[in-house]
Formats: structure tokens, sequence, C-alpha cells
């Protein structure tokens, strides 16, 4: 990976649904370098997925919560991938420490949320967990 590659994930990053044209327009190359790119980028396994991300102006009605996570067992790639499922679940990323992962809940209410919390912690791979509702900034 060079340069250009980290410049085009580092756009794709800011908006993923840019178009090539645009991608091309912001790299200064050609566009057929932008799909090259790519394209590499996406058969050698570097971007895995393309993803959504919602607007900072979210509802105020909306409920936000970070879940940490202790994995358990052997098959803790299946485990993280059926939390990623989850409706509710707007991240989900590694972490270092007592806990694994970092589980990012948004729900409209809150037996949502409870359905969530209880989903994640009733789950085979789920050793403990601990949850910090996010009341507004600081």
């Amino acid at each position: 990976m060079d340069d250009l590659d980290r410049r085009l994930i580092a756009e794709l990053r800011i908006n993923s649904r840019a178009s090539l044209p645009k991608l091309a327009e912001i790299l200064k190359v050609a566009r057929g370098t932008v799909q090259t790119r790519l394209d590499r980028l996406i058969a050698n396994g570097t971007i895995k997925s393309f993803t959504i991300r919602l607007s900072d102006d979210m509802p105020e009605n909306l409920l936000r919560a970070v879940m940490l996570i202790e994995l358990s067992g052997n098959n803790l790639k299946n485990t993280v991938a059926t939390i990623k499922r989850i409706p509710g679940i707007a991240n989900l990323s590694n972490t270092n420490g007592v806990w694994d992962i970092i589980a990012e809940i948004e729900v409209a209410s809150l037996p949502a949320m409870n359905s969530v919390i209880s989903e994640i912690r009733m789950m085979n791979g789920v050793g403990k967990s601990e949850t910090f509702m996010l009341l507004g900034p600081a």
C-alpha cells in the first residue's frame, strides 16, 4: 500500500459514497486510476466493506450507550459477527485491557436498549459486560 492508497482510504472514511470522478478530482489522479486502486484494495481484502455513518445531528430522542464486553470461549469471530448484526449496534471496536470489544448502541427507546443489552449478555461467547448510558455532552 502506498501513499495514494492511504489517501484514497482516508477519503472513503470521510465519505464512502463519493463517486469515482469526485475521488479522482480530490486525489488529483485519473478516474481509471481510482477504479483500479479501489478494485485492488477490495480484491486483496484491505477494504472489507463500505458502511454508513449517521449525521452528528441525531434526533434528541435517540438513546445512546457504550457497552464494554469481555469475550470467552473458542469461536470469538462468530460471537463478534453476531453482535455486529444486532439492530441497534452502531459500531463495534476492538480494545485492549480488561474488555475485549466496545459496542456503541443507538436505539429509540429504553425497552429497545434493554433488548439489545440482554441479547448480548445472554449470548454464548460473552463472558461479562458493563454498559454506560450516554446522557449528553460534558
